[in-house]
């Protein structure tokens, strides 16, 4: 069986995948221009550019902070980047974040940090190449020092400003965080300058500014996931204010999300973690995720709508510079998600624009609460995914296992095994169990429920939540995935809970009149029914989706651009059919499942999904009275013998640059293994006549 999911946050010397990935977002959303404004800007893209990028150069601060910030607004344009990149933006705008005036290091900084963004993983990597973070860790290491200075500040009244240091250096953190999720380079300087220190002290002022620290809280988390070099930088001072962080008990969503990030880092770095501390730690992270789970998002938001509707409608632009939260989602999958701080034009500049609704800070308290709590949920069901895949064989080891056997006989033999529990340690499983954390997410795969959809459509500035909370049930549904994957059949509740889980999934999908749609939530549901019928075959247990339903699920899959949804129903016919084989009178049934794969095997156009057809094909037609009917009926020796020299064709020519080397791997064992089932087959043919 594949490993379990992994979501991956930062590209850390690997090939930076965009499942998953964190959000792009902008900070004030693209200029809404006009016809006649759009058709001279198509005119003529360099220009503004190159002017704004002389005015860098003006004596006066006041112009320098002007040019900034239009920079800023202009990079939210695609269209718009490389004419900048072409005429070194990056290097003009570099020393702006060490000018003398503060305004100026604030615009230049979100400018640069809204070009990192919005240009995606290969202008960052740009940036890091032309040498953007020596500038910046220079000004983070001078706002440290300031911030030391002043260590010490009056609570904030409502409605005040933050002071400018603090504005700089959440700009600057949140440059880093894109930096480092797009460039090993960016991840490596972050080690050797010892920026873990400026992301502490972030944290340390929580209770003073926890926007920061949330912004610092969510750049940690990612920097930490596998990176070994840093983990001789975590001194017991370091530790002792995540420590601080996690224990912590202030009641609001935004300390809430704040927490479930410290707890997304602490679990990142438990292994430097005391032997004798480590359970206490485990059960420490894995509480605050319960706790984040724990929380009715339903009703919550439900009240604060309720509250937002009793509240004034008027909102200072002030205010809603103030309410903002930056990063409020780390994994997504394309510009899509995502609140950031204007840039400092004295004002936040809104501008409404349908297609970038979700981009605008939060209009009212209550509305910055309800996004701060789907931001925590989704992280914590993010942790728990990367949890039970964390002590798993890497994806190396599992091809290795899977291509190991070469004896002739291993496909007979291993037909029967569809299954087999990974594991977790005893003090992980435990405390997974006693939180009740599979309970809780198979909750939120429910959610949301259509009276919170129905009053969040009632309001634009609420619509953006929406989406949100269906990414929430996406991700749960990966969740399930993979504790269907690490946890044995006492944990899950028993055969009868996997019948429950059975219906509830079947009615996730034919709930409505057509299968859903939706490329995320199409992948997460069938990854969890793949996982969960590999499972129920392992115990013998009847499956409750009918064979014409699991007929039209994999149907419309097998139709999907996403590929791994096309691998996910391929699997789900595979893991039935092997269960039709075991069975009587069932080769009519198998000679539809045949077809099917064989559809698959000779139309798709990936390699990597014909490999899983043919896989399929040779786990369900390997051994058994009604395989060997079915298999005769339709022929399937001869339509395999047929495609065998094409399937080796496409993989010598498309396989070159196009796969990885552990899709490579699988595929050439595919091809083994296809070739001694013909092999197998005719030579049990043979014996029979």
């Amino acid at each position: 069986p594949p490993p379990p999911q992994r979501l991956l946050r930062h590209a850390m010397g690997k090939k930076k995948t965009n499942k998953f990935a964190r959000p792009q977002f902008s900070p004030i959303g693209p200029p809404n221009n006009t016809k006649e404004e759009e058709e001279e800007e198509a005119g003529d893209v360099c220009s503004p550019a190159r002017d704004l990028l002389e005015k860098l150069q003006s004596v006066s601060p006041d112009v320098r902070e002007f040019a900034c910030a239009s920079i800023s607004k202009l990079v939210q344009e695609e269209k718009v980047i490389p004419s900048f990149l072409q005429k070194d933006a990056v290097r003009c705008l570099g020393p702006m974040l060490l000018d003398p005036s503060v305004g100026v290091r604030e615009t230049a900084a979100g400018a640069l940090r809204n070009l990192s963004a919005c240009g995606g993983y290969d202008v960052c990597d740009e940036m890091v190449k032309q040498d953007v973070l020596t500038p910046l860790t220079a000004l983070l290491r001078e706002c440290c020092t300031e911030l030391d200075a002043n260590v010490v500040i009056p609570q904030k009244q409502k409605g005040a400003d933050k002071t400018h240091v603090e504005n700089i250096v959440n700009e600057a953190i949140n440059l880093l965080w894109n930096l480092c999720e797009s460039s090993s380079t960016a991840v490596s300087v972050f080690n050797k300058e010892g920026l873990l220190d400026v992301c502490i002290q972030c944290l340390r002022r929580f209770n003073i500014n926890v926007e920061l620290a949330i912004s610092a809280a969510y750049c940690l988390q990612t920097i930490t996931e596998d990176n070994a070099e840093l983990l001789p930088s975590l001194i017991p001072s370091a530790l002792q204010v995540l420590e601080m962080l996690l224990l912590s008990s202030e009641d609001t969503t935004e300390h809430l999300l704040l927490r479930t990030l410290v707890a997304g880092t602490v679990w990142n770095v438990k292994s430097v973690v005391p032997a004798s501390s480590q359970a206490d730690t485990i059960n420490a992270v894995i509480s605050i995720l319960s706790e984040t789970l724990e929380r009715n998002a339903n009703q919550i938001i439900l009240k604060l709508r309720e509250a937002a509707c009793a509240a004034p409608e008027v909102v200072t632009e002030t205010e809603m510079e103030e309410e903002m939260i930056d990063g409020d989602e780390a994994v997504a999958s394309n510009l899509e998600d995502g609140a950031q701080k204007a840039p400092h034009e004295g004002k936040a500049r809104i501008v409404k624009n349908d297609d970038i609704s979700d981009l605008l800070p939060a209009r009212s308290e209550e509305l910055r609460h309800a996004t701060a709590l789907l931001a925590a949920q989704q992280t914590a069901l993010e942790i728990i995914v990367n949890m039970c895949c964390s002590e798993d064989p890497s994806d190396d080891e599992w091809e290795e296992i899977s291509s190991s056997d070469e004896s002739d006989n291993s496909m007979a033999e291993g037909a029967g095994t569809l299954f087999s529990p990974l594991c977790l340690s005893a003090e992980v499983l435990s405390a997974l169990v006693n939180y009740l954390i599979p309970k809780k997410v198979l909750e939120k795969t429910e959610f949301p429920d259509n009276v919170t959809v129905d009053e969040c459509m009632k309001s634009p500035p609420w619509r953006h939540l929406i989406a949100k909370m269906k990414r929430i049930q996406c991700r749960a549904l990966t969740c399930l995935h993979n504790l269907l994957s690490v946890l044995d059949m006492e944990e899950l509740g028993g055969p009868a809970a996997l019948q429950v889980l059975s219906q509830h999934l079947t009615m996730l999908v034919f709930s409505q009149s057509e299968i859903p749609k939706d490329s995320e939530f199409l992948e997460a549901v069938t990854s969890a029914i793949r996982s969960l019928l590999q499972r129920m075959a392992s115990q013998n247990l009847p499956q409750c989706m009918t064979a014409e339903q699991l007929m039209i699920l994999c149907e419309a899959g097998s139709q999907c651009e996403n590929i791994s949804i096309r691998v996910n129903v391929v699997a789900m016919m595979g893991i039935s059919g092997s269960a039709l084989a075991k069975g009587d009178n069932t080769a009519e049934a198998l000679k539809m499942v045949g077809n099917f794969l064989l559809q698959v095997a000779t139309k798709d156009s990936s390699l990597v999904v014909i490999g899983e057809a043919l896989d399929a094909i040779i786990d369900v037609f390997a051994d058994g009275e009604e395989a060997d009917k079915a298999s005769n009926q339709m022929k399937l020796v001869q339509a395999l013998k047929s495609f065998q020299p094409i399937f080796k064709s496409k993989i010598q020519k498309e396989g070159k640059g196009n796969l990885s080397p552990d899709q490579r791997l699988v595929l050439d064992n595919v091809k083994i293994n296809l070739k001694r089932f013909i092999a197998y087959q005719e030579a049990l043919a043979t014996k029979i006549n």
